[in-house]
């Protein structure tokens, strides 16, 4: 049993229990003179997703004799502590699915193959930057990004249009434009906006960078939270639209995003803040006849910058076969079927030219060519590097970023607990 950090160590009570059934990436599965076998983790649970997953690594298989993918399926529900078992058992799989946020402190553990070499130079020149850098601990490459979401604004055409609002169309729209659509649109039976925000650490987090939010600096142990106004700047404004402006469908800020279609559909909303997924739920479920258009993205006074949080490939750095396992992942991360894997997740490629290519293929039909225009704007995630994160984003700033939204503390208190929770957390 390894124990390459303390992090990974304090959990080895995990490791004591049965190993997971998924095989180890040190075995090769296969006799001696026969095929390398490669067991590649997949937590792609949408049947369309499932289907693109098989089909890549189909084409591999047949093209690859000696190198043999074998598809180990695993839900995301509890996958960080199979991880945890599998890494501590030397059980894990040679290609591991996962995401930025949650794979970082695997590769800070030493889990995790330096994939920098492997990285083709057309690869990483096809990563923006800011996507790139999310997958980067200490200047070594920890996994390739495949997939991601951005939050995009969906409207109801035929409401704006009775309001006589001109639908944006530039590249970009700034939060005053949706402020003053919102206001135009909201009417004795209609609000202009409805926001799903049950759960609202994830959309505050990821607008904050187009007003220079940060939220953390440092990395691992060594970070300290900074609230200030570019942290506070979305929150404020939601809290402005919803109790000065009362154009925000009330219930709506404590509903989830999917609950709020319903509201969207019936029409008693104009506007909604979607993940950018959605546009696939929305064309399939809504009524027949229902008119709808995404929105530009929006823009602060730093941008229309939003933290990007890839779904990643990562390596095993056990593996007896790191070097094909690189190989393959850049297979899978080739333009058409980056591309296939993310039309049928409805979601954005993290390689440009998979954007362009579903841009080209998709047009703008069901919104995909001003969603995937969003992928451009991504932008590192200073919290992707912070240990504590995930316990602060649970325990600390989920439930004061409840409480400001239900009126119980204000501005200065939604700051005072953020950083005093943080300063409890961290010791």
């Amino acid at each position: 049993m390894k124990i390459r950090g303390a992090s990974t160590a304090a959990c080895l009570t995990i490791a004591a229990l049965t190993l997971a059934a998924c095989g180890g990436g040190g075995d090769d599965g296969g006799s001696a003179d026969g095929p390398v076998t490669l067991k590649f983790q997949s937590l792609s649970d949408q049947p369309a997703a499932i289907e693109a997953t098989e089909a890549i690594v189909a084409e591999w298989n047949e093209a690859n004799a000696d190198v043999q993918v074998e598809i180990v399926p695993a839900g995301w529900d509890g996958i960080y502590d199979k991880l945890i078992t599998q890494f501590n058992g030397g059980a894990a799989p040679d290609v591991i699915h996962y995401e930025a946020a949650s794979i970082v402190p695997f590769a800070r553990d030493g889990y995790l193959a330096d994939l920098s070499e492997y990285m083709s130079d057309e690869r990483r020149a096809d990563i923006p930057e800011g996507i790139l850098d999310s997958v980067t601990v200490d200047d070594q490459v920890i996994a390739y990004p495949t997939e991601l979401q951005s939050y995009m604004v969906f409207a109801n055409t035929a409401l704006l249009e009775e309001a006589g609002v001109e639908v944006p169309t530039g590249e970009t729209m700034t939060w005053e434009q949706l402020r003053e659509i919102a206001q135009t649109t909201t009417t004795d039976d209609t609000y202009g906006l409805g926001w799903g925000l049950a759960s609202p650490t994830a959309a505050f987090m990821s607008f904050a960078p187009g007003f220079g939010g940060t939220f953390f600096e440092g990395t691992g142990t060594d970070a300290s939270i900074t609230i200030g106004e570019g942290e506070l700047a979305v929150p404020e404004l939601v809290h402005t639209m919803a109790f000065e402006d009362e154009t925000v469908l009330p219930v709506t800020l404590t509903q989830s995003g999917s609950e709020v279609l319903a509201s969207f559909y019936a029409g008693q909303i104009a506007m909604t803040v979607q993940g950018s997924f959605q546009a696939a739920n929305i064309a399939t479920d809504a009524p027949e006849g229902f008119e709808w258009t995404v929105l530009p993205p929006l823009e602060g006074p730093q941008g229309a910058g939003q933290a990007a949080n890839p779904q990643t490939l990562s390596v095993n750095i056990d593996s007896e076969h790191v070097e094909e396992s690189a190989e393959f992942i850049e297979f899978f991360t080739e333009t058409e079927n980056l591309a296939a894997l993310n039309e049928a997740d409805a979601l954005i490629p993290a390689t440009t030219s998979a954007q362009e290519y579903m841009a080209e293929n998709l047009g703008d039909e069901n919104g995909w060519a001003t969603i995937l225009s969003s992928g451009q704007h991504l932008v590192s995630a200073p919290y992707l590097f912070v240990d504590a994160y995930a316990q602060w984003k649970d325990t600390v700033a989920t439930p004061a970023f409840q409480r400001y939204l239900a009126q119980e503390i204000d501005t200065a208190g939604l700051g005072t607990q953020l950083e005093d929770g943080w300063a409890e957390i961290t010791g």
